[in-house]
């Protein structure tokens, strides 16, 4: 069965099914954030030969990866996700159950996080294409932004950096592998298909801050009240001593964007940055580091906070969380080698894939 053999209302009829009856069904969905919570909001557009391919990706695997970007860029913002939208175009001669198992992938990652699709669009077009808008709250003095940073700060990662590019070219050229044993095989292939956004994070984050922020950085002293204002901010700047953002674009666009929002530098230990296992006996180190720097698609967070939180945080995350640098005072970020084996890099935006690079 086709997508046009049953047309729009036929797709949605069947679409509903994977959304909560109370909320759908009218022309916007309602949702009820806590008093006192600010709304965070975030889309990602996925394309069919851009971000995914049949080569690669099943389509219950392209459902999960195009949830799961979005609930990494929640979890790099502070935000508990509360739902989504999915804006889908498909050409006619799509099979409906191809667009079932998409949805399918999409509620099974987002089951993990008690969230659920709550509307969205379908249109006919010449290309498939998935575009997800993401709502989440968060309290105001939580809310994690890229311009925070300070001279001093550590640089801490949630995980290993490097997997999902290595998982991708297995994918394509499953002869690579042959030196792999199966368990390193399907982590690869897995970190690429199912990644897993950092929620997790957050909470073990807010407890080690809560009892660590330095003095220095803690709330400033009340001001006077305000009278209310017909369009007031979003959400006022953070009070906590961090920065941050995840690393779907590799780790190096991470430093550089966070450095670049908060006007500082940054030196990274190339040794210091955590790879997979299987790297030590597949790739030579300067692939495995190039993976792990401009591979992308990896969605662990990318933090910067003053260094007793952060000892603190590696500590309680273990499985390959680390600190990985430090933040400095100019504008350049720093690849360094500590062993003294190669010269320092000068890390730039323009290695890292570009949706309009040359």
């Amino acid at each position: 069965m086709k997508v046009r053999d049953i047309g729009e209302q036929g797709l949605l009829e069947r679409l509903q099914r994977f959304c909560p009856p109370e909320i759908i069904g009218d022309d916007a969905a309602v949702l009820v954030t806590k008093p006192g919570e600010s709304l965070v909001v975030t889309t990602d557009v996925l394309v069919d030969g851009v971000h995914f391919s049949e080569v690669t990706t099943s389509a219950e695997d392209a459902g999960w990866r195009a949830a799961a970007a979005n609930l990494s860029d929640l979890a790099a913002m502070g935000a508990t996700p509360l739902g989504i939208t999915v804006g889908l175009g498909l050409p006619g001669e799509v099979s409906v159950s191809w667009v079932e198992e998409l949805y399918q992938g999409i509620t099974q990652c987002l089951q993990k996080y008690n969230t659920s699709i709550v509307g969205g669009d379908v249109v006919r077009s010449p290309v498939i294409t998935l575009s997800i808008t993401a709502f989440g709250q968060a309290h105001p003095h939580q809310i994690i932004r890229r311009n925070q940073a300070q001279v001093g700060d550590a640089i801490v990662v949630t995980g290993v950096h490097g997997a999902s590019r290595a998982g991708l070219e297995l994918l394509l050229h499953p002869e690579l592998g042959q030196n792999l044993t199966q368990g390193d095989y399907t982590a690869l292939i897995l970190a690429h298909q199912r990644p897993q956004p950092r929620l997790d994070v957050l909470p073990i984050l807010w407890e080690i801050l809560s009892d660590s922020i330095p003095q220095g950085r803690k709330n400033p002293a009340p001001t006077p009240p305000i009278p209310p204002s017909p369009h007031p901010p979003l959400s006022p700047s953070p009070p906590l001593p961090i920065s941050g953002m995840d690393s779907s674009d590799g780790l190096a666009d991470a430093v550089l964007q966070i450095c670049r929002a908060s006007g500082v530098g940054a030196v990274l230990e190339s040794t210091q940055i955590p790879l997979p296992d299987a790297f030590n006996y597949w790739l030579t180190k300067e692939k495995a580091l190039f993976n792990a720097l401009y591979g992308g698609e990896d969605f662990e967070l990318v933090l910067c906070l003053p260094k007793q939180p952060a000892y603190a945080l590696v500590q309680k995350l273990g499985k390959r969380a680390a600190i990985v640098g430090t933040i400095t005072s100019g504008s350049k970020v720093i690849l360094h080698d500590q062993n003294a084996k190669n010269p320092d890099q000068v890390l730039t935006l323009g290695r890292g894939f570009q949706h309009f690079g040359f």
